[in-house]
């Protein structure tokens, strides 16, 4: 949680150094890209779901070449990945900043800033193999390190480079490069120090054809999940868009608050994922629904608590967030959405969790495209009711995922531990 809650400040800084030049058209090329790169790497963090899983169970099952292996294996499909990325840059860019629809000036800088950070696209994918490796033999607090150490030095460089060398929006792309390197680095000195020999696999064991092909079925799966959940948050900037700028104002200033959220119960998930991905590897029943109960209730706990700093700190917050006061009353007007949101949320997180530790892909895939289908079903009932209905159906999403897995999970249990 710690780590995750890191992950937003880069934005943060990033947003703060460009906008300290003056320049509108760099301020709106960094907030293109940002977005851009999120929902590309995101499409790809399977590589650390996955990773996180697969190796949990390989310790579960005390397979210590098959933790190596997987080291291996995954910084193997990470390279081929992100230099295909790199290779396909020119068309990604066209279509990419094509549908932002930026302005010709913004579309510029936006290019500048793509044309380097992508060449981050082999680190930051290998990056989420290593923290998955490392969260899946339960060493967070090493993770945390490598994940702290990336953004710290994203931060310190791009506000060096920026404002201190005037850099401009290369300045902060060439940082975020950095940064995934020195992470990288530091992560491959410490998988060095933790394990005798890590990338010494045998061929046979890195290429065993059953292994192999079951990574790549269980990455698929989790790979289109993740589209569909990006189509899903997509969907819901463009709605809030097409309502007026002083609406697509108040969801940017709540997106904030449901970042945060997302990003610290994200934690649960990670927790859940090596704990019963443990308890699957070394098929124990107790383990396993132990691990299941302990996730759930302290989750249910921090989604209280995130819950009620929303509703406690959050006109405050939204009034140091705008100066506009009709943004702020639109805000206000919505901000219950966001106090209900984590405790919806947190179901969400944790299944999902669950799911990927016991690599149960197959149904997290499939109940997650139809989590989507009842969100655009749950917006196309209310539309008339604008902005309450989006968000209606925003919940509807958080709850028709945990509560879609919720269901399977006795069936999908009783099946792995008989």
């Amino acid at each position: 949680m710690v780590a995750n809650l890191t992950t937003p400040l880069i934005g943060i800084v990033s947003t703060i150094a460009i906008g300290r030049l003056g320049d509108a058209t760099l301020l709106g090329g960094v907030a293109i890209t940002s977005v851009i790169f999120d929902c590309l790497f995101w499409l790809f963090a399977f590589l650390r779901m996955s990773t996180v899983a697969f190796t949990a169970q390989a310790l579960g099952a005390v397979d210590e070449e098959e933790i190596r292996a997987l080291l291996v294996r995954g910084l193997i499909i990470a390279a081929l990945v992100g230099c295909a990325l790199i290779v396909l840059q020119a068309p990604l860019a066209a279509i990419l900043l094509d549908a932002m629809g930026g302005s010709e000036g913004v579309t510029r800088a936006a290019r500048i800033y793509f044309g380097i950070r992508i060449w981050s696209a082999p680190l930051a994918l290998a990056n989420y193999v290593v923290l998955g490796w490392l969260i899946g033999q339960a060493h967070a607090g090493l993770a945390l390190s490598i994940q702290i150490a990336i953004n710290l030095v994203n931060m310190v460089l791009t506000l060096a480079l920026v404002l201190g060398l005037d850099g401009g929006i290369a300045g902060a792309a060439a940082a975020a490069v950095v940064a995934e390197a020195v992470g990288l680095v530091m992560g491959v000195l410490i998988a060095r120090r933790l394990a005798h020999e890590p990338f010494n696999v045998p061929r046979a064991a890195l290429f065993e054809r059953a292994k192999l092909l079951r990574m790549l079925t269980v990455n698929r799966d989790i790979m289109i999940r993740t589209a569909a959940l990006i189509t899903a948050f997509l969907f819901f900037t463009a709605q809030g868009a097409r309502s007026g700028d002083v609406v697509l104002a108040a969801n940017a200033v709540l997106n904030n608050f449901l970042l945060v959220s997302a990003f610290f119960l994200d934690g649960l998930a990670n927790a859940a994922q090596q704990l019963c991905g443990n308890a699957y590897g070394a098929r124990d029943r107790a383990a396993f629904s132990g691990a299941v109960r302990l996730v759930t209730l302290w989750g249910f706990g921090f989604a209280l608590a995130v819950s009620a700093a929303f509703a406690l700190s959050g006109p405050s917050l939204i009034h140091a967030m705008t100066t506009s006061e009709d943004v702020r009353r639109s805000a206000q007007d919505y901000l219950w959405f966001v106090v209900v949101s984590p405790l919806l949320a947190v179901f969400a997180f944790t299944y999902d969790g669950i799911f990927i530790g016991a690599t149960w892909a197959r149904d997290m895939r499939n109940l997650m495209v139809l989590s989507l289908l009842i969100f655009l079903a749950t917006w196309f009932a209310l539309r008339a009711f604008g902005n309450a209905g989006l968000w209606t159906a925003m919940l509807a999403l958080y709850a028709a995922r945990g509560g879609l897995q919720a269901l399977r999970y006795p069936a999908n249990f009783h099946a792995s531990f008989r």
